[in-house]
């Protein structure tokens, strides 16, 4: 398999992979709805976050899926969009956690804590599936870096379940938005590093074999 060669980056043409991500898709679909759901009714600002992890993931991996097998620029550009959608949640997140500040109520701890463990088993359950692909291009690192933040995001819900049920107050699901904000951006500038890096690549590869398609031109 390509991704197993020593010098050889892996770039997703593996069916096995792609029937991962087909699965990874379905569920994290479908824990965007469960966690959006509870998050406004336990009026959780950290549920609510990592409900919309959930859905950026959703149409992160079939962005994915799409730009496996295309030329590396697509797949920079693809990753880049990703790195972009990243950005965007994080600063939704951090302005609307800071409008609950001012419009402070304390949310429900223990639909926290329910829903945070469902969706670590569901986050950890598409890690393992992806454990072995965790090494390849932009646009494959960026699944695998997604997938592992969010099973932190959810360890780290539930400690702020524990601190909202233990305070009674809503500054641990607001401080744990905002470190989940922060994830994001970490997460955007690794995928957007790797893609500016593959394409610049790309781009002086094409350089370097113009002059010889010229040349050889030239001679017939």
């Amino acid at each position: 398999m390509s991704h197993c060669c020593g010098n050889t980056t892996f770039t997703g043409l593996d069916p096995a992979y792609k029937r991962i991500l087909w699965l990874i898709i379905g569920i994290n679909g479908v824990m965007f709805g469960v966690e959006m759901v509870a998050g406004i009714a336990a009026q959780s600002q950290a549920l609510q976050a990592d409900a919309l992890d959930f859905l950026g993931d959703t149409l992160s991996y079939g962005v994915s899926l799409w730009a496996i097998g295309k030329a590396v620029s697509i797949r920079s550009n693809a990753a880049l969009l990703k790195g972009l959608s990243l950005i965007l949640m994080s600063l939704w997140v951090f302005g609307s956690t800071v409008y609950r500040i001012f419009v402070m109520s304390s949310p429900d701890a223990f639909t926290m804590g329910g829903v945070a463990i469902a969706a670590f088993v569901a986050n950890m359950l598409s890690v393992l599936l992806l454990m072995r692909y965790k090494n390849g291009d932009a646009n494959v690192r960026s699944v695998w870096l997604c997938s592992r933040n969010d099973a932190i995001g959810n360890l780290i819900v539930l400690v702020a379940a524990s601190g909202v049920w233990y305070s009674a107050s809503a500054w641990p699901d607001l401080i744990v938005a905002g470190i989940m904000a922060g994830l994001f951006l970490s997460s955007a500038w690794q995928i957007t590093r790797q893609a500016l890096l593959e394409k610049k690549e790309s781009e002086k590869k094409v350089s370097e074999q113009q002059p010889e398609h010229c040349n050889s031109r030239q001679g017939v």
